[in-house]
């Protein structure tokens, strides 16, 4: 696919931004990794669907939210790789639950949802991200998740929007299953009434534990790896990390957190590749130490760069 991608895909009429060879570094968590192809930036839900229709079948999709919880590697992105913005913003309050549209930031919904003494959902001031990703893998924090809360997403397709409730979305650990090039556009989650003081004491415990806990100051991606299954271990991922001495463990300016060692983090000029390699290299040493092969959370997205060999990947 061309760089002229928006041409062939016959959408002359979209009112988004789209652009060639599009920086994407700048727009994620870690400040690393490579380039969109072609990057669009709908203007709204109907635009969306109209760049949905039109695109190939064959051609290469990627949809971006914050990007908190991903790896761009640094061979870019090929195809077209959405990113929602201002159009998919809105926020509306009810007496039962927030209605909001999927770039909104999760810490954003809760903070609104306590304004209004709305209780349930302060666990998402714990989540970095927007509610289109948290929707798209169940996130989670704190004792909820998203599949716990949700009442129904609005998923734009090339078919359309569909209304899709938690349980058509098979919402499970870190998963959810969407439509054949589905991208989360808008979700109602589920609240009720509170006190406004025992929220906002609520959510002042939790960015209390995340500062004393996490590298939140830093250059990082949330949470590197999903906790195994119980049939697995008993142990979760940042106590298996720990004990297979990866604590502050290094590769290039990559490294893993001394704070928690489910988080990797970028010291100032960390490339994608680094980052990736430094996970695997912590993969393995978990499995050689414990029998346990560790899943990725974050989500790795693009092609690995030309020429430049890769520590192959930890499998079961």
């Amino acid at each position: 696919m061309s760089a002229t991608l928006a041409l062939p895909m016959g959408c002359g009429g979209l009112r988004g931004r789209v652009r060639a060879d599009a920086d994407l570094a700048a727009t994620t968590w870690f400040r690393a990794g490579g380039r969109a192809e072609c990057l669009f930036r709908p203007a709204d839900t109907e635009d969306l669907c109209t760049a949905l229709m039109a695109l190939p079948d064959t051609a290469r999709l990627t949809v971006l939210g914050a990007g908190s919880n991903v790896i761009i590697r640094d061979g870019g992105i090929p195809g077209l790789t959405i990113r929602l913005g201002g159009g998919f913003s809105d926020m509306v309050p009810d007496a039962d639950g927030m209605v909001a549209g999927a770039a909104c930031l999760d810490a954003h919904i809760a903070a609104q949802a306590a304004e209004a003494g709305l209780t349930g959902l302060e666990f998402l001031s714990g989540i970095p991200g927007s509610l289109g990703g948290a929707v798209a893998m169940n996130a989670g924090a704190y004792g909820s998740d998203i599949g716990s809360v949700l009442d129904w997403a609005d998923v734009a397709t090339p078919h359309g929007v569909l209304r899709l409730s938690a349980v058509q979305l098979q919402l499970a650990y870190r998963h959810a299953c969407l439509p054949a090039r589905g991208v989360v556009v808008r979700a109602r989650l589920r609240a009720t009434n509170g006190e406004r003081a025992t929220i906002n004491a609520r959510m002042h415990e939790i960015a209390t534990s995340r500062a004393q806990t996490q590298p939140v100051r830093s250059r990082t991606g949330g949470s590197t790896f999903r906790n195994p299954a119980a049939h697995e271990s008993g142990l979760r991922a940042w106590e298996l990390i720990d004990a297979a001495g990866c604590r502050g463990l290094t590769y290039g300016d990559a490294q893993v957190s001394d704070l928690h060692c489910n988080f990797l983090i970028n010291r100032g000029t960390a490339s994608a590749t680094e980052l990736e390699t430094l996970g695997e290299i912590v993969r393995r040493r978990v499995r050689d130490a414990s029998g346990v092969t560790l899943a990725w959370e974050i989500r790795r997205l693009g092609i690995w760069p030309a020429g430049l060999a890769r520590l192959p990947e930890t499998t079961a």
